[in-house]
């Protein structure tokens, strides 16, 4: 066990910080004997001295400037692990784990989280981006507290939190945008489709997948990068190609038919009645923030 307390190396701060020992005991609320005493104790225990009077006024020795610093960070820590126990204490869950699917934007989830960080600041938060039905297996499989998806899966019940805008896109120079003509289902079965493959075991398919050159990719940044660099076409959800077509970097593809389509997403809990505060607080703000007038227009 450590030979010094904590409050003895509060005392020690505190008798820097304030300029002595009468100081430090005020505002303490210690008696100056007190302090004195804990000072000397201090000191045996550790076989070296820390403070010396210069005056009227106690300075740091050699060894009190490093102990001094090095102590801060266990005061910081034991104050820390007080905060956490408080925070246990008042049923704040110890961590949350959210999946969302990647049509979603990722900026919302990062707001909300951030928003919750300043309430519960030591609950822990574990985020994982899933694809189709691999946001719903984690609902399923119960490793999930809260889940935002675009299917609600059976047993569960969803709250609709933002309706997803897709777009057909490919880069300026890709041949689908040389005609000057509207783009038909015929024209697309001819180029490459770009597309972001579940990540759900049973692998389920949605979307027009009518192309015969098809590219698969786990992730929804990977389509979009590939896309940029005219590798092909992709439906993609326009909150996280925004940035993309400002620049022109992709352009919306001309179709004569079916150019636009939606997905409606859902925020799911894995069993609402068992929600802790934390999760249930995640949801509201996440609620707060897709109710906003501006949310359609936030870049992912």
């Amino acid at each position: 066990m450590p030979k010094v307390t904590l409050d003895q190396w509060k005392m020690f701060h505190a008798v820097i910080e304030h300029g002595g020992y009468a100081q430090a005991a005020e505002k303490l609320f210690k008696s100056q004997s007190t302090i004195t005493y804990g000072i000397q104790k201090l000191q045996e225990q550790l076989g070296t001295k820390v403070l010396t009077i210069k005056g009227r006024k106690a300075v740091l020795t050699d060894a009190g400037e490093v102990l001094l610093r090095r102590s801060k960070t266990l005061l910081r820590e034991a104050d820390e692990l007080e905060r956490v126990a408080s925070s246990l204490s008042q049923g704040w869950e110890a961590q949350i784990n959210i999946v969302m699917d990647a049509i979603f934007p990722t900026c919302i989830v990062t707001e909300a989280l951030n928003k919750l960080a300043s309430i519960t600041p030591d609950t822990r938060i574990e985020f994982r981006e899933t694809v189709l039905s691999g946001t719903n297996e984690a609902l399923i499989d119960g490793t999930a507290d809260l889940a935002i998806t675009g299917t609600v899966p059976q047993g569960f019940l969803g709250e609709p939190l933002l309706n997803v805008k897709f777009q057909p896109v490919a880069h300026p120079d890709h041949p689908l945008h040389q005609s000057g003509q509207p783009v038909s289902l015929q024209d697309l079965k001819r180029e490459r489709q770009l597309v972001t493959m579940d990540s759900g075991r049973k692998r389920v398919d949605s979307g027009w997948l009518g192309a015969e050159q098809r590219w698969s990719v786990n992730q929804m940044s990977i389509a979009i990068d590939q896309v940029s660099q005219g590798l092909g076409f992709a439906w993609l959800p326009v909150t996280r190609i925004r940035n993309q077509l400002e620049q022109g970097i992709l352009k919306p593809l001309p179709l004569k038919d079916g150019g636009e389509r939606y997905v409606q997403s859902y925020l799911v809990f894995k069993d609402p009645d068992q929600a802790g505060p934390g999760t249930l607080k995640l949801a509201e703000l996440l609620t707060e923030i897709c109710n906003a007038p501006n949310c359609q227009n936030k870049d992912a």
